[in-house]
């Protein structure tokens, strides 16, 4: 029967360790996985592989999505919004930018919901629609001083700045410019961007000659910072010269911005004011060598545009095919987990009916053991019969001596309230002793009385009376009634004893104070403390705190 159970444990044991190895599983950290595809996702996009980012982004995003994972979800929907935006597909990189500013308010993180509203601002400039634009952006602006991130507030007064030079609101942008410098004092780049929008301004405002001398003392440095602000303030010298119809500057600088620029559209600008430059000179045939370049550099531009929309339909293509892949190995998980489940469903039919066996057998061995455990039981149950008995007679004998004890501790406890009776009729007497001899001592003060004879007779009465031990010996009977053979074993214990010290240590024996004693012997508080002391010698103690315990165990 053992090696059956035995064998039945194993096969159950191997059944659940099958199922759960089996088991579909996922990764241990789900939250760590969805970082790593974004990160993944975010560099492809700087790649410009843009079809693979999109896939890993949204593996990422359905992740978040079901996880709850509200970070990894914003920063999914914002990084699918920038491929879709340098895909130049902006109405899909609004959705996504839009549904990203949602999950940033709803979560309340300030830092997320600025970057939201800077990339919705980023895009509507690009399309040109300048009022959505200005709004996003002031909206990202007011968010940044709120949370006083006065670095984040500086970028965003700069793109306000920006965007004001270019709907020709020049002094609004120069307020921006001044507070981008502000809030962006230790940030190099923002800070030279908007020196070099500064002078744009001018140059706009028709300020030339300040252009052109703010321009001339921040080239320098700004070239050293190698980034590509120093060719716009190249253009902006550039154009400021020939607005002020200085060619040969005008020309020096827009060359020297050629010559620093590879990006086709920004060639296309230069060569534009390169073909300005020579038409106001009148030295036409120039004029139109850059015309021509002009022309090229735009069938280039439009070119790469369409270049550009080749590699977006094609990245769109194999987004859909990944999506199609990722659909069909959907499908194919959610049959193969339908397998598993009528497998898992089989298996423990399978089990349920082993263990039904597995029942049986132990019910059939547990009648035969009832069996024998019964016969054990009824010789138990003799023997336990006898102990009990035994217990019972120990039991009672354990209650006769308990009442017995309750008997002393009841018959104690009326020694003692008798004493106390006692002690209270003791100082009783004591008190209207005292109070008749304090009432002698001053009739004793008044001649006049006592020379009268029936006064005197009866003062002489009360003496003989306080001076009578009957009251003594009244209380000394009551008191050998209530502690019956106290004061017989204390004279045969110390036979030494006198009649104050045994009157003495009768009223310790009943637990009186110092004070009461003092009280009814008519001593003082010192004088009973030390009669106590001297008592407790007689009695062969060696402090006088231990007698009162002493006298409670004769």
């Amino acid at each position: 029967m053992q090696h059956q159970t035995k064998f039945l444990r194993f096969s159950i044991f191997f059944f659940l360790l099958w199922i759960f190895s089996s088991a579909p599983t996922h990764a241990n950290n789900p939250q760590k996985q969805c970082d790593s595809l974004i990160e993944i996702g975010i560099a492809k996009m700087r790649n410009n592989e843009f079809a693979q980012s999109i896939t890993l982004l949204t593996k990422a995003h359905q992740i978040a999505e079901n996880k709850h994972f509200d970070k990894q979800l914003f920063l999914a929907k914002n990084y699918l919004g920038g491929n879709y935006f340098m895909m130049l597909d902006y109405g899909e990189a609004l959705n996504y930018y839009l549904a990203a500013y949602t999950i940033a308010v709803k979560s309340h993180d300030s830092k997320f919901e600025m970057m939201a509203l800077s990339n919705i601002a980023i895009l509507y400039a690009k399309e040109k629609k300048h009022d959505k634009a200005r709004d996003y952006f002031e909206r990202a602006y007011q968010l940044s001083i709120a949370e006083k991130d006065f670095a984040q507030a500086g970028g965003y007064a700069l793109n306000l700045g920006l965007l004001l030079n270019e709907i020709g609101q020049y002094d609004k942008a120069r307020t921006y410019f001044n507070k981008a410098l502000e809030y962006a004092a230790n940030n190099t780049l923002v800070k030279q961007t908007a020196q070099t929008a500064m002078a744009e301004n001018d140059m706009l405002r028709g300020h030339t000659r300040e252009s052109i001398a703010a321009a001339e003392q921040l080239l320098p440095q700004i070239r050293a910072t190698k980034d590509g602000n120093a060719i716009s303030l190249l253009l902006v010298v550039a154009k400021s010269y020939l607005k002020e119809k200085q060619f040969g500057p005008a020309i020096q600088y827009a060359q020297q911005a050629l010559e620093a620029n590879n990006n086709v559209e920004v060639k296309t600008a230069i060569y534009e004011i390169l073909t300005d430059i020579h038409t106001q000179q009148k030295n036409y045939p120039e004029a139109l060598r850059y015309k021509d370049s002009v022309m090229a550099y735009r069938e280039k531009r439009n070119e790469i545009q369409n270049g550009s929309l080749f590699e977006t339909s094609k990245a769109r293509f194999e987004i859909q095919e990944s999506k199609n892949q990722l659909s069909l190995h959907k499908a194919e998980a959610a049959n193969r987990q339908k397998i598993f489940y009528w497998i898992i469903i089989a298996m423990t039919v399978v089990l349920l009916l082993l263990i039904a066996v597995w029942r049986i057998m132990v019910l059939r061995h547990k009648q035969r053991k009832m069996i024998a455990e019964n016969n054990h039981r009824i010789v138990s149950l003799e023997l336990a019969q006898k102990k009990t008995e035994a217990k019972l007679l120990e039991k009672q004998l354990h209650e006769e001596q308990s009442n017995a004890l309750l008997e002393q501790e009841k018959l104690q406890s009326e020694i003692e309230h008798n004493n106390r009776k006692l002690s209270v009729k003791a100082l009783y007497l004591s008190g209207k002793n005292r109070l008749v001899e304090d009432f002698l001592a001053v009739l004793d003060q008044q001649p006049e009385v006592t020379k009268i004879p029936a006064i005197r007779s009866h003062i002489n009465s009360l003496k003989k009376n306080l001076r009578s031990d009957e009251e003594w010996e009244s209380f000394l009977t009551h008191f050998e009634e209530v502690n019956q053979g106290f004061l017989i074993r204390l004279k045969e214990k110390h036979k030494d004893l006198s009649a104050n010290d045994i009157r003495f240590i009768c009223y310790v024996y009943m637990n009186l104070s110092s004070k009461e004693i003092a009280s009814m012997l008519n001593i003082s508080l010192d004088a009973c403390r030390k009669r106590k002391e001297r008592v407790a010698q007689k009695l062969g103690l060696s402090d006088s705190t231990s007698l009162y315990a002493y006298l409670s165990g004769i």
